[in-house]
């Protein structure tokens, strides 16, 4: 098993008094969402990735969706009041948000970016999530992600 380490996301959590499961893979490289979801025994519907973006605006944006889904990339701009948005290239995930591929979360980034959650997400009590480092996952209640980051839940999926 990982050494048991705080990250960033659950620091701010816990000085939130937000309670939350902790899911630790001994892993030390980034593996896919579907992947990681099947090693944790989590649902991949209740399972979710964090993709950022960067609009026509040039303002970043991050897209909460399930790690079996697709974002829709018209919508996810629709969801901001952008034209369009475009996938951040990988080289400048760490520089935007502090966080490496395959450890991003949306919780505890450098700066607080709108957030977008995919709206399947209010179907579950709990939904699991990057914990802010690789191996590293937080189960929350869905309710309590609005209480740390402004986060807004819309249909942001290729359905």
């Amino acid at each position: 098993m990982a050494k048991n380490i705080k990250t960033n996301a659950m620091r701010i959590l816990d000085s939130n008094n937000i309670l939350y499961e902790e899911l630790i893979l001994d892993i030390k490289e980034a593996l896919d969402g579907v992947t990681c979801a099947g090693m944790l025994g989590e649902e991949l519907d209740s399972t979710f990735k964090t993709l950022v973006t960067i609009g026509r605006s040039g303002n970043y944006f991050v897209f909460v969706v399930p790690v079996a889904s697709k974002l829709d990339l018209k919508k996810a701009a629709a969801s901001v009041g952008e034209k369009e948005v475009s996938m951040l290239p990988m080289k400048d995930l760490l520089k935007i948000t502090g966080y490496v591929h395959g450890g991003c979360s949306p919780i505890g980034m450098k700066k607080v970016f709108t957030t977008v959650i995919d709206e399947t997400a209010i179907l579950f009590d709990k939904i699991v999530f990057s914990g802010g480092k690789i191996g590293y996952f937080i189960k929350i209640n869905v309710n309590d992600i609005e209480k740390v980051i402004p986060a807004k839940f819309v249909d942001i999926v290729i359905n």
